[in-house]
């Protein structure tokens, strides 16, 4: 995957340095040495990630932030600060910063990093066309009697106002469902507000819910709206709610309680009408019997719990998602005509698809681009083990691995780090690989 990246920075060898570090991964670099130059640039190139210093000339790295993050949302922003300031890189968060590298000690951080944000650029454009395609109940496909039952459900409590758990294993598509579920109810011209609470330490998760004054805390620079204030109306998601620190798990079953909140640092209590939907891959109740999660909270949001299935468990729905899949990634990657061969869905079957939905997509994103010739076929799906075929056999799997990581690479144009992504093996058993069968 080759990506769009600008740097700004006004040490200009610096500048340089990283401009050549990231060509040399195959990235198409632009370099900016202020702030100004760099919007400029942006207005005219289509980019995915910026690294930009916290001291330019002509701005504050933190505030440009978020000036680039309001005009250009679809961009991911790395900051990068030669003094490892702390409050700066809470704030540089806040505004929407995707992570942050100190200079000259974090340098092997930087391809990694740039790696990641491109990946989350990438699966949020991903979800963008997939929500051009589908809205509501009809992002739900399939066919099998789990997945109609979960759909049933969450029609008939879409049309209430009650709290809704959500459970099952990583990637069985529960914010799908949270979504379907806000645009069936008569609380859809208000906000759908997500947020993923394994995603921050307590204190930023904290003053995301519940908002903060100015001066709340270092770095809290003016006030802020939470995400509870933010779904007045609508409905708040909370993902992985299993992750949610016990402190914060009591301000919330008190909120659930009054529909009360107060800020951090204000002494004010503010009121949000919003609908509470839920969702986790955990065992709420064994986490109670272990002391990490609060049992009165559990039966506030156990109103009405919708259990989704694996995909192991509804494999006659396999066909209908690949094909969706196959439509919104060809569609990305500007393909037309692709054909498919029975055995590519044979294939897909065989899996037990431990990460569910998600995996399923990354699949048929691969497949397509290690199809030859047009056609998806069994060949064109990555997953080879020797492991699971007879030792006769062993020979041609080897042969098939490595014309598969040959492929990849030529995808990747060369790119070792991009192609082991791909190909879900870390760089060192690449490396091994590669080296094994003679690939340079």
């Amino acid at each position: 995957m080759s990506g769009n990246i600008l740097i700004i920075d006004d040490e200009i060898k610096l500048l340089k340095l990283l401009g050549m570090i990231l060509s040399q991964e195959n990235f198409n670099v632009k370099e900016a040495s202020t702030a100004r130059s760099a919007m400029t640039m942006l207005e005219q190139y289509d980019f995915d990630v910026v690294l930009s210093d916290v001291r330019l000339p002509d701005a504050f790295g933190v505030e440009l932030i978020k000036s680039i993050k309001t005009k250009y949302p679809q961009l991911e922003i790395i900051l990068m600060t030669a003094f490892g300031n702390i409050t700066d890189a809470v704030q540089a968060m806040k505004n929407g910063a995707y992570d942050y590298l100190v200079k000259g000690d974090d340098n092997e951080k930087i391809i990694p990093l740039v790696y990641k944000a491109l990946d989350k650029v990438k699966d949020n454009k991903s979800r963008m066309v997939q929500q051009v395609v589908t809205k509501g109940f009809d992002q739900i496909i399939g066919k099998s009697p789990l997945i109609l039952q979960a759909k049933k459900l969450a029609e008939k409590v879409a049309l209430t106002d009650a709290a809704v758990l959500l459970t099952g294993e990583t990637g069985t598509g529960k914010e799908v469902f949270a979504s379907a579920i806000h645009e069936g109810s008569d609380r859809k011209k208000n906000s759908f507000v997500a947020i993923n609470c394994s995603a921050f330490s307590k204190e930023i998760l904290e003053s995301e819910l519940f908002g903060h004054k100015q001066g709340a805390f270092t770095g809290a620079v003016k006030d802020k709206k939470g995400l509870i204030e933010e779904a007045n109306g609508g409905t708040l998601f909370l993902d992985e709610i299993g992750e949610m620190p016990i402190e914060l798990q009591a301000k919330l079953l008190r909120v659930l309680e009054s529909r009360e909140f107060i800020k951090m640092g204000e002494t004010k209590v503010s009121r949000s009408d919003f609908r509470l939907i839920a969702a986790t891959n955990r065992d709420l109740e064994d986490e109670i019997k272990q002391g990490n999660f609060r049992e009165d909270l559990y039966f506030r949001l156990n109103v009405f719990e919708i259990a989704l299935p694996e995909l192991r468990e509804r494999k006659e729905d396999l066909k209908a998602i690949a094909k969706h899949f196959i439509d919104i990634f060809s569609h990305k990657l500007h393909l037309t005509g692709v054909q498919v061969d029975p055995d590519y869905y044979k294939a897909l079957e065989k899996n037990d698809w431990k990460g569910n939905i998600r995996e399923l997509r990354n699949a048929v994103e691969r497949s397509l681009i290690l199809m030859d010739n047009n056609i998806l076929d069994a060949e064109s799906l990555p997953h080879y083990s020797e492991k699971t075929v007879p030792e006769s056999d062993s020979l041609s799997i080897r042969s098939l691995e490595k014309i598969h990581i040959q492929k990849v690479l030529q995808y990747t144009k060369g790119n070792k780090a991009e192609a082991a992504r791909l190909l879900e093996i870390g760089i060192a058993t690449l490396y091994r690989k590669l080296e094994e069968y003679g690939v340079k």
